[in-house]
Formats: structure tokens, sequence, C-alpha cells
């Protein structure tokens, strides 16, 4: 595992310079050397330590050695949803067929880590600077809030996995570290949101870093994955999962928006229902999320890359007269052709909901800079109406999924036995949070799968979906990558089937 940070030069330095050498010309006590004793001395610093650990959120829209993928459209395919054609490695994704050498298994587990990395460096330093209490405090809010966060994607896409919460360098006994148990991992995250809470974040914070917001909604999550498979742990966190959403909602802070428009827009990022979301602003960082979903010869940006176009089964398994499968809702089906204002070209069923016009449409700047969507409130409702029926049945968890639904034009749920309307709130999370990374998720914790056809859920493990595909145990995970374990060979036993 690479514990060395690459992704802000300063604390690359202050790793480098913290090692130490065995060379006596350079054994030489250089005062003005970057260490980690004398770099944490100043507020300054520690704002900028914390600034390093945010930049890693930015891999799940990085490309994959220019080949059209990212880890967040690769997190999509394994579900079946995606048309296919493309590289073989999508095909791969969707079929699953792909092989433990892949690079995108690496660019999270890499990525993450260093993130970790950054965020226990943080953690350990911070506490002595001599600097505001409470500005040191929501600091550290917002780091344990990172930490939990990267864990969170980490435990979930590998299983066991290495458990590290102290700084590294190259004499630490955790260079090469075993893997700790998911139940081990998942109690670190609990106890970081828990610090995180009580940090003093604002409730609400429309600047793209954590809020109290954030951290319960993430939080609620968490209880709601680990109520599920792998962990079972049942009632007890169906119930920690409804009370944890509970307060967000009952908090009042977001709602709604009026205009689905506003989910990829720039003049609302952040804002509402965006409760947390990786930042990117067109001067400084880009990503290509509008070229993934964008069809051919419509877009002002570089290409059209059309990587991430859902199969026309799954747009057709929303309700009737559902608002969000009308024209430059969620998809769209025409558009001008580039660079005219006339032409209309027509396609299949596509994203709009990641179609940045300000930057890809007719008269756009070229700078594709629309945030990725970690956390909104949708999904926080519908964990309250999920867990909430788990524990109690449907009576009082239908205002939320119901609130969604007024949205999208839909008629209120009413008299659904308690398993009716767990499998309507999964339909609900399919077609409202539709491609942002939850459906794989889903399918791990409920090892359910959605059948287009019937608008029913099927056994992951039997049912073989509109690509051909059919989940086994070993699709449950990813890989440990396999550079990792060449390097790390207290990494193995490799996950079940790679």
């Amino acid at each position: 595992m690479k514990k060395i940070v690459k992704n802000w030069p300063e604390l690359l330095l202050l790793l480098i310079f913290s090692t130490g050498c065995s060379n006596d010309f350079l054994s030489e006590n250089n005062k003005s050397a970057i260490t980690q004793e004398n770099y944490f001395t100043t507020a300054a610093q520690a704002q900028a330590a914390v600034a390093g650990i945010y930049p890693m959120l930015q891999s799940f829209t990085k490309e994959i050695e220019y080949r059209g993928d990212a880890p967040w459209s690769l997190l999509e395919m394994p579900v079946g949803h995606i048309g296919l054609g493309g590289s073989q490695y999508k095909e791969g994704s969707i079929k699953h067929t792909n092989s433990a050498n892949e690079p995108v298994y690496n660019v999270i587990w890499t990525d993450f880590y260093n993130g970790i990395a950054n965020a226990n460096l943080a953690i350990k330093r911070i506490p002595a600077i001599n600097m505001n209490e409470v500005t040191k405090k929501r600091l550290l809010g917002e780091v344990y809030f990172l930490r939990a966060l990267y864990y969170s994607y980490l435990v979930k896409l590998y299983g066991d996995i290495s458990l590290i919460t102290e700084p590294i360098n190259f004499s630490s006994p955790d260079l090469y570290p075993e893997r700790s148990s998911k139940e081990k991992i998942y109690e670190l995250i609990i106890n970081d949101l828990k610090e995180a809470e009580k940090s003093g974040l604002p409730q609400v914070d429309e600047t793209g870093r954590p809020s109290l917001g954030a951290v319960k909604s993430l939080l609620s999550g968490i209880y709601l994955t680990m109520a599920g498979y792998p962990l079972n742990k049942g009632t007890e966190f169906y119930q920690l999962a409804a009370t944890k959403a509970k307060e967000v909602l009952d908090g009042n802070y977001y709602k709604l928006f009026d205009n689905y428009a506003y989910l990829h827009d720039r003049a609302h990022k952040n804002k509402q229902e965006l409760i947390f979301q990786v930042q990117y602003l067109g001067s400084v960082k880009i990503n290509r999320i509008t070229e993934f979903i964008s069809p051919s010869g419509i877009s002002k940006l570089t290409s059209d890359l059309g990587t991430v176009v859902p199969i026309k089964e799954f747009v057709s398994s929303y309700e009737l007269n559902d608002k969000r499968t009308q024209e430059r809702q969620f998809y769209f089906t025409e558009s001008f052709a580039k660079g005219s204002p006339t032409k209309i070209i027509k396609f299949t069923p596509s994203l709009y909901k990641f179609w940045l016009e300000e930057a890809a449409g007719q008269n756009g700047d070229g700078n594709s800079d629309q945030n990725w969507t970690l956390l909104r409130l949708p999904e926080v409702m519908l964990i309250y109406a999920e867990a909430l029926n788990e524990v109690k049945g449907p009576s009082d968890a239908y205002t939320q999924i119901n609130m969604i639904r007024k949205r999208a034009n839909l008629a209120p749920l009413l008299g659904l036995t308690k398993n009716e309307f767990r499998e309507a709130v999964w339909r609900e999370r399919y077609h409202e949070l539709a491609f942002e990374n939850k459906a794989y998720f889903d399918i791990q914790r409920t090892h359910k799968v959605y059948n287009l056809n019937t608008g029913r859920f099927e056994d992951a493990f039997s049912y073989i979906n509109e690509s051909g595909a059919r989940f086994n145990e070993q699709y449950m995970l990813w890989p440990v990558p396999q550079s990792e374990i060449d390097t790390n060979p207290k990494l193995l036993p490799q996950n079940s089937g790679w």
C-alpha cells in the first residue's frame, strides 16, 4: 500500500523529510527541514493540512488510462443498467468478467488511503497547535468526517481492509499492515462520525465542506448498511438509521429543489438538497462527467464519450407520467447538434441529470466543472422510510417517500404491506438516485436486484439481468489490487473469486 501522500506537495515533503537517512553526511540536525513536528505549528498550517485531505475525493471522476471510464461510472456497470459497447473493461464490468489487475481497483484504494494518511497526520498534530479552540475543533470535525467517508467506501468496496489510524513513515510497524475485520472498520467510522457530530460544524455548509447535516446523513447511511449484508445487524441498526435520518429531517437543514435542473447547474452547487459534493471549479479543476454521458455530436466539450448510457428498459421501468422521465428532466433524447442552432440530433435516452449546459451547450464555455454528488436529501428521506418500515411497518413511513413522488408528479403510496413498502422504497432509490453510485451498494446490502420487466426484486445470485449477467459472491466486492498484494502479502487472502 502506498503510504506516502502524493497529491499535496507540502505533506509529501513533510513525510519525506520525517523519515530520516542513515548516511552520516546527511545526519546533520537541519532545523530548517520540514518535519511532522515543526510543520504543524500555526493555524494557517492546520487549515492547509485539512485542505490537503479533500483532493482525493476527486478520484471518483478520475479518468482511467484515457479509456473513457472512471470509478463513478464503473460502479454503475455491474448493476447491468448501462448499455454494452465501448472498452473491453466496460463490457467486463457489465458482464462480471474482469480481473483483479484492472486499474480502477487500484485508483480508489491508493487515493483513498492517501486521503486517510493525510487525515491521520492532521488528527495527530493539529491538537497541539496554539490556535483558536473553536476553529481547531471545527477543523478536526472536518477531518473525522473525511476519514470516515474514505473508510466507508473502502470497506464497502473491498471488505476486510487495513485499519490505519496513525501517521506512517518508512520505519513504522504498520508500513505493511494486515487486514482488519469489517466490524472494526465500521466501529472506527461510527466513532469518527460521532466525533465530527460534536465538533461544532455548522448545520449546513454551502462552501463544499462537511456540515452537521452531512455528518448525520452519512451516519444514517452507515447504520442502514450495517443492518443488512454482510454484517446483518438487523432491527437495532435499522432503528439507529431511522433515528439519525430523522434528526436531519426534523432539523429542516435541507429542502427539495422544485426544479430538477438545479441538480446539475453552477448556481445551485452545495445548496438546498445537495448535502455533500465533490468540488470542481472551471478555472481550477474540471472533470469529464458530461463527456461520459454525452451522446455523439452534441457537446461543445472535447469529445462525446457516451460511456454511461442507460438501457431503454431502465428508463421504461419508471411509472407512467413520472416527471423524471420527461424530456430534459433526468433524461433527454434530443439536442442541438454541436455548433448548429437549428439541426436537431435524436438519440436513445441519455443522462440529462449530469449534463452541464453551461459548459457543453451551444453557448457553453467548455469548462466541465459540475460537482459530483455524494449525499443528497432524497437519499436521507428514503433511508428514513426504509429503516422505519423495518422497525415498525409502513404506517408512519409514507411521508418522506411521498414527498419525493409528489415532486415527480406521482400519486402517493397508501395501504401497502411491510414487504410491498420495502420494495417500493428500493424501487424509488433506483429511480430517484439513478446512476449516483447507490444501486451497487444496495445490491450488496440486500442481495436483491431490480427486475426491470416486472418492477419486482429478485435474488441477486439467481436472476439474470437485462445485460445477460448474474451476480455471484465474487462481484459483491472489488478485488484488493494485485499490485498491493504483490507489495504486501499480508493483504492475502484475496477476496473470494478474484
